[in-house]
């Protein structure tokens, strides 16, 4: 057996923090109110952290909270009491990158462990042995980092090492980004990223407007992105290196997103630390990555530093996109009839797929549709409502059932070795 690593999940409000949970992660990093870098995530107050903090306990699971934006001057007032209040709410850390920040943690609120967040940039283990001798814990590696780097780091200091395994990955090194504040007046380091990098593009003449000039050349606009990170085949390296928490990027994704990708990462986790020899990768995982999957997956700098192959040019090749429909609310076995929440719309004979946590998953037609009084619909079209369906195999409270949709995005391309 392998040192189990923790999977460490977003939880943009506290729906997602529940479905995070019951989906497989061992702990989730929220915002609060203040201090964070997600402004338009749903973020938490305090009593929401509280209710987060009970759920999340009473499962064994653990709650982080991110505040980690670059401080200007009057942006750290209120901190200390902050980080008082969550070290009282029983937060179990918080995720920090400004040393001033750090120091009013340290001293105001004693007992609340702090972790660097990855936009301090930690890429050697000098600067990992320099923030253990402060107090922190743990250290959230800079995503530029490689896997002989991880490797020669816990050789080299014993601290927690957190990293990304999946996600969206800022084109910027680390996240330190202006191109929002200067096109948009919002400051990405302080909550405000308008994701400039993700607009659209292209090279013309001075004299020439876009639209002709391309129209002309036949070409596709470009942005400044690249691909999305995927590390589901690679688990192995990193619990080999010794990576202890293994972190899921997207507090404003969707709870489809996070319960599908929360359920594959803890497949993959428990299979290889369980028997690591005996190990053999499922592919039925990779092909559920991509039901939740928005843009072309890679591995990062992991393995290299990435190329225009890991770069958003040209036209998107088409995989099918899937949606969350609606929400298992109860199940009925003698009737096989499972009540639902509407998210999306679907429709009577339309196929459906239905998974839950530890990867249960089948596809079927929906040929039964009823509302609450047990009248057939043909279409479960308004937000929120609640519908009865007639299910091919049991599910259970907080399954979700997915649809395809007709739009698409990216198709896989190879990983690197």
């Amino acid at each position: 057996m392998r040192k189990r690593p923790e999977l460490l999940a977003p939880a943009g409000n506290l729906e997602k923090l529940k479905m995070a949970i019951l989906y497989g992660a061992d702990a989730v990093f929220i915002g609060g109110q203040q201090f964070g870098l997600r402004s338009r995530a749903g973020n938490f107050g305090y009593d929401e952290m509280a209710e987060g903090v009970a759920f999340a306990h009473t499962r064994g699971a653990k709650v982080y909270v991110a505040a980690n934006m670059v401080t200007h001057e009057g942006d750290i007032d209120g901190a200390g009491e902050f980080f008082c209040k969550l070290r009282d709410i029983g937060i179990d850390a918080v995720i920090v990158s400004d040393p001033a920040m750090i120091e009013v943690c340290l001293t105001d609120a004693p007992g609340l462990p702090v972790h660097l967040s990855t936009q301090s940039s930690a890429t050697n283990y000098e600067t990992l042995r320099f923030w253990q001798e402060e107090g922190l814990e743990r250290i959230v590696l800079a995503r530029e980092v490689s896997m002989e780097e991880i490797k020669e780091m816990k050789r080299q200091v014993d601290v927690e090492i957190e990293t990304f395994v999946h996600g969206a990955m800022c084109i910027s090194y680390s996240g330190r980004c202006t191109l929002s504040n200067h096109m948009a007046l919002r400051d990405a380091n302080r909550g405000g990223c308008a994701q400039s990098c993700r607009w659209k593009y292209g090279f013309f003449e001075a004299d020439e407007l876009l639209t002709d000039e391309m129209a002309a050349r036949d070409e596709e606009p470009f942005s400044m992105s690249s691909v999305d990170l995927a590390m589901v085949r690679h688990i192995p390296d990193l619990v080999d290196a010794g990576v202890d928490s293994l972190k899921i990027e997207g507090r404003m994704k969707s709870i489809h997103y996070v319960a599908t990708v929360c359920n594959v990462y803890r497949q993959v986790i428990d299979a290889y630390c369980d028997d690591p020899e005996g190990f053999e990768f499922n592919p039925a995982w990779e092909e559920e990555i991509w039901k939740a999957a928005q843009r072309e997956l890679a591995t990062g700098f992991y393995y290299g530093v990435p190329t225009e192959n890991e770069q958003l040019f040209g036209k998107p090749r088409a995989i099918p996109q899937y949606t969350f429909a609606a929400r298992v609310i109860s199940y009925e076995p003698t009737t096989k009839i499972a009540t639902l929440e509407q998210r999306n719309h679907f429709r009577r004979g339309e196929e459906v797929e239905f998974f839950g946590p530890g990867f249960v998953r089948f596809s079927q037609r929906i040929d039964e549709l009823y509302d609450e009084s047990g009248e057939s619909l043909e279409t479960a079209n308004q937000a929120m409502m609640t519908v009865r369906v007639k299910v091919e195999q049991p599910v259970a409270t907080d399954f979700i059932m997915r649809k395809r949709k007709a739009g698409v995005v990216n198709t896989p391309v190879p990983s690197p070795v």
